[in-house]
């Protein structure tokens, strides 16, 4: 596919061709939904691109809606934990800065990463392959493991999340305590499972998109207003930080991984990969609106919550609030109908990997397609459904996620990509900027780890596999 204005230089595509198998990034054929993968679409530059093959749509979607696609992720059911997992550990000053700071420095880093997606002469969509052409084949192994463990553990606190909302909506009616959190979260699992079958693809979401956004309003304006009426009618709250300094030392390190999972992705390419050209202008544009109108709900809702509850925040607010049965049951089922769309979002990279491997293209309702479908997403989500009820501990996979991969993809691998992609372009102010990042947000995760796993150790000790928590 030839955009006008594009002129056909084939001495540099192949050197282009020669630089991606020199760094050992396989070459790609096949077709693919916006023409045919190997071939080279018009650049915002209006140089040719090279595309490689993959089973999903690509470059169908307006910036809008892939705005939408990023502020579905930031404002998912999780901030509803907000309250309890960072303002409670921080207290106002630190919780309030550190969002704020949280919010400039993930927009920085996101940009980074937008503005590379066709470095080289090629469409970078995943982000292993913009890794693996920058640095090599064990970048790209390494960065695909890590994106892995980031995602899958997002999903895994997606679906405790979702089985939490059933428990809560469930406890508003008969608190008999015979079905138990473990039980709640197969049902979650299983409803995932089946939005997996039925939505092929990531820009197949269009409509979801929608309802995710009405229900996500649902649950923060219930959650704000009740948190609201029991604020003006409390006592004087506490907002103290509690515990020994070492305590608060790690809980406080704990909570800046927390920071950074509540505004990034960690696939951010591939959601660029969905836009349509011109796509770092318009990927720009997504970001933009995620961190500027997508960050308001969170922030009243993290907010409000504190205000209204101080340290004993939950860190999920709707077990704090007080109301009619009704109205905390439509936001509790609103919560968990929201959770199942915005765990697709994190599972697509994995769907797509295993599509376009299996070659699983066409018609998404040919028995083939169909089939791959229910077998092969309906065992992923079912692994990850196990995962989620034997160690239910949602707190804990939010702070270890940050840490472990987060940190890395977002901050660290962001500020060295651009580094070593632009190092000609960069003035050496510029360069060191860049590598007191990569150093500082490597310091950062290793704390953060730390911090995390220690979370984690304490919490095993009280809490035992398949907990009703």
């Amino acid at each position: 596919m030839v955009f006008s204005g594009c002129k056909h230089n084939l001495g540099w595509e192949e050197e282009v061709r020669s630089v991606l198998l020199g760094r050992g990034v396989p070459e790609t054929g096949g077709p693919d939904v916006a023409g045919t993968s190997g071939e080279r679409l018009c650049s915002d530059d209006h140089l040719f691109v090279e595309i490689p093959d993959t089973a999903h749509q690509i470059s169908q979607d307006s910036w809008f809606q892939v705005g939408f696609v990023l502020t579905t992720g930031i404002n998912s059911a999780y901030v509803l934990g907000y309250s309890g997992a960072i303002m409670v550990p921080l207290g106002w000053i630190g919780g309030v800065v550190g969002l704020i700071l949280a919010t400039a420095i993930s927009l920085y880093a996101n940009a980074l990463v937008a503005k590379l997606h066709e470095y080289g002469g090629r469409r970078h969509i995943r982000y292993r392959d913009l890794a693996g052409f920058i640095y090599g084949r064990k970048a790209y192994s390494l960065t695909w493991g890590l994106q892995y463990v980031n995602l899958f553990m997002i999903n895994v606190g997606y679906i405790i999340l979702a089985g939490n909302a059933l428990k809560a909506m469930y406890v508003l009616v008969r608190d008999d305590n015979v079905v138990k959190l473990p039980h709640f979260i197969a049902i979650a699992g299983l409803a995932c499972g089946l939005f997996a079958v039925a939505v092929p693809h990531l820009s197949a979401l269009r409509v979801w998109l929608a309802f995710s956004t009405l229900f996500s309003l649902v649950y923060i304006v219930i959650a704000f207003a009740l948190a609201l009426k029991d604020g003006i009618e409390a006592p004087p709250r506490d907002y103290n930080i509690h515990g020994t300094k070492a305590s608060r030392i790690f809980t406080t390190i704990g909570a800046s991984a927390n920071l950074v999972f509540a505004f990034n992705t960690g696939m951010l390419p591939e959601i660029q990969a969905t836009v349509r050209q011109p796509v770092v202008e318009n990927m720009m544009k997504a970001l933009y609106f995620q961190f500027t109108v997508g960050v308001v709900p969170m922030y009243a809702v993290t907010f409000i919550g504190y205000w209204a509850y101080g340290s004993d925040a939950s860190t999920y607010l709707l077990n704090n609030v007080h109301g009619p049965i009704w109205l905390k049951a439509a936001a509790n089922i609103s919560a968990f109908l929201q959770t199942i769309i915005a765990l697709h979002i994190f599972a697509s990279p994995m769907y797509e990997y295993l599509d376009t491997k299996y070659g699983i293209k066409g018609s998404a309702l040919a028995l083939r397609n169909l089939s791959f479908r229910v077998l092969v997403r309906g065992s992923y989500l079912g692994i990850t459904t196990f995962i989620s009820a034997l160690l239910p501990f949602l707190g804990d996979f939010m702070s270890l996620t940050g840490a472990l991969s987060t940190f890395p993809l977002t901050f660290i691998l962001a500020n060295h990509m651009y580094l070593v992609a632009k190092k000609h372009k960069l003035t050496s102010l510029q360069k060191n900027w860049h590598w007191l990042n990569v150093c500082f947000f490597g310091c950062m995760s290793l704390a953060a780890a730390i911090a995390a796993l220690r979370l984690i150790a304490v919490d095993s000790s009280f809490y035992h596999v398949f907990a009703d928590l």
